[in-house]
């Protein structure tokens, strides 16, 4: 019979004959040579019933091309292991639906406990010499991060924003990218700056930022330099004032802060290519 005979007797749509056929689950018995036309027998409608309840069953091709010549006590048995596979995987879902909310309220409780560090440290600091920001706009600057920070706490969705800072002294976050940033061949360098005294003297010349980019800012300081969370915090403040968010755009900022080990600072910018 033909395709279109055979879909009838199925209750298919002639078009998941072909892609049985290309898969090589179900193959027509013959293919006229001239008009390419597919013909099938009628005791090939078991083997379709076969593989469409497998198929709904949730089964792989391979997998249904291996059951496909065997009989049903052995398919049978595949369906136990299936079922058998779903109920545990169900299980699995209702144990993370159980702790959704717990992981949720303690990863705000980290946010908070994130909030509240970055704002101490940012308040016992003095950007003046460093940065050249007066107190008021500095003020200003951690009321930013401290509604960013309430901005993520109170909302389920993800931020419009990313912003975040890495210091190797702290030894509570492990972020491999950040610390051989450098070496990273995801990002590029576009712009460094060696043996420098304070950011406000070359600051302008990597300030502005195209939108849209991912930019990672790699630090390497002096000792007395001290303070690396406000640091880098407020290096990100001041990108962030200088670079409005544009409501269409998604822009990430990353600020990763360490010891130099030759007593000199250090700057690079990156941005992901």
């Amino acid at each position: 019979m033909t395709i279109k005979e055979f879909a009838r007797l199925c209750g298919c749509n002639p078009q998941t004959l072909r892609y049985y056929d290309h898969v090589d689950l179900l193959k027509p018995v013959k293919v006229d040579q001239w008009s390419g036309y597919r013909y099938y027998d009628e005791e090939q409608a078991l083997a379709f019933v076969k593989i469409k309840n497998l198929q709904k069953a949730g089964f792989t091709i391979e997998e249904i091309k291996e059951l496909l010549d065997k009989d049903n006590l052995v398919i049978y048995k595949a369906f136990d292991a299936k079922i058998a596979e779903e109920e545990k995987r169900l299980q699995e879902i209702k144990a993370i639906q159980k702790s959704y909310q717990t992981e949720m309220t303690d990863m705000k409780k980290k946010l908070e406990t994130m909030r509240d560090m970055i704002k101490e440290s940012m308040e016992a600091y003095d950007p003046t010499e460093e940065f050249g920001i007066d107190r008021d706009a500095y003020s200003q600057m951690i009321e930013n991060v401290n509604v960013f920070f309430e901005s993520m706490i109170s909302r389920s969705d993800d931020s419009d924003f990313e912003y975040s800072e890495y210091s190797e002294s702290d030894e509570s976050v492990e972020e491999p990218e950040y610390v051989n940033l450098l070496n990273n061949p995801d990002y590029e360098i576009v712009y460094e700056k060696h043996g420098w005294s304070f950011v406000k003297e070359f600051f302008s010349e990597f300030s502005t930022l195209d939108e849209g980019q991912d930019y990672a800012l790699e630090f390497l300081l002096s000792q007395s330099k001290g303070n690396h969370t406000a640091f880098a915090n407020t290096v990100l403040g001041m990108l962030l004032n200088c670079n409005p968010k544009s409501p269409d755009y998604k822009r990430s900022l990353s600020c990763n802060t360490s010891d130099s080990k030759d007593g000199q600072n250090h700057f690079w910018l990156l941005k992901r290519k």
